[in-house]
């Protein structure tokens, strides 16, 4: 499903203490590792034989859920049935609860976050009109309620900038709901419930720039050149202007939602410092974001 993730994902994995765990693991602590959402997945907790393998399972089943809501590869997915139509009446609650998500981050980084874009990226792959493909970019044609889910003429949504967030917030509030409390997420995006625990963040070009300590936070990692398009671009898409332009070589969000800070390291790529400032005074619960720059200068916000 995200494809241009899985780079970030093992990436940032490589650079974990413990293969996946902090420094100096506990007895009974435990990892399972599988495949979502187009990332490697782990996760990293305490528990008996026994309760592992029955939470494993529970984590599996939700998460083949959540592809069904947002896979773009499974034609059966809410998420494809509403670009084939452009319609879903009565949709899933949590497609609902993440659009609006979606919504919140495509105001406040004044459009720089617009699942709208999937036009253009299938464009750009099939070698098709990107001009035509433009045109269909706009946040604001969609609507969005619990009844139903409207998008404007011929657009199609692409949720892989924020969906593998959203799965990282629900493994995680389904194991604390299970009464664990030291417990870290990987699904492209990590979750740290306990800790601390610590992370390391890679860029593509300069390699390991930094190591995080988390502590009932969540963090999300964007790298523009993980992945380049056909003719050599960085695949993520700039809804405002000319696609594969970004500021940032990679933007490493921590916030207290994991789907908060996917959206966000998505698009501060495509933002200035002075503009990354700007959009950052309305988001109350980001708590550090860090910018890497082509010449791999770090600097923090």
């Amino acid at each position: 499903m995200i494809a241009r993730r899985r780079f970030l994902a093992i990436s940032a994995a490589a650079a974990l203490c413990s293969s996946g765990a902090r420094a100096g693991p506990r007895a009974g602590q435990r990892t399972w590792r599988g495949h979502a959402l187009g990332a490697a997945v782990s996760v990293t907790l305490s528990a008996d034989v026994g309760r592992f393998g029955r939470l494993i399972s529970r984590i599996a089943a939700e998460l083949r859920h959540i592809e069904g809501l947002f896979s773009l590869y499974d034609p059966a997915s809410a998420l494809s049935r509403l670009n084939r139509t452009g319609i879903l009446n009565h949709p899933p609650p949590e497609m609902v609860a993440l659009l609006n998500q979606a919504a919140r981050l495509h105001r406040v980084t004044g459009g720089r976050f617009d699942p709208t874009v999937q036009p253009l990226w299938q464009a750009l792959a099939a070698g098709g009109d990107t001009a035509r493909a433009r045109r269909k970019i706009g946040w604001g044609r969609v609507t969005v309620d619990p009844a139903r889910i409207r998008l404007g003429y011929r657009q199609a949504l692409t949720l892989n900038g924020i969906a593998q967030g959203y799965a990282t917030d629900r493994i995680s509030a389904l194991l604390r709901d299970e009464g664990l409390s030291e417990i870290l997420v990987n699904i492209g995006e990590f979750s740290a419930v306990g800790g601390p625990w610590r992370i390391g963040i890679a860029d593509p070009a300069h390699g390991l720039i930094a190591t995080r300590e988390l502590h009932e936070t969540a963090i999300a990692t964007s790298s523009p050149a993980a992945l380049r398009l056909a003719d050599g671009r960085a695949h993520i898409l700039d809804p405002l202007g000319e696609p594969g332009r970004a500021f940032w070589s990679t933007v490493s969000v921590e916030a207290r939602s994991a789907t908060i800070a996917d959206g966000l390291s998505t698009a501060l790529c495509l933002a200035p410092l002075d503009k990354a400032q700007s959009i950052l005074r309305h988001l109350p619960e980001v708590r550090r974001v860090t910018f890497v720059d082509d010449a791999g200068t770090v600097r923090l916000l």
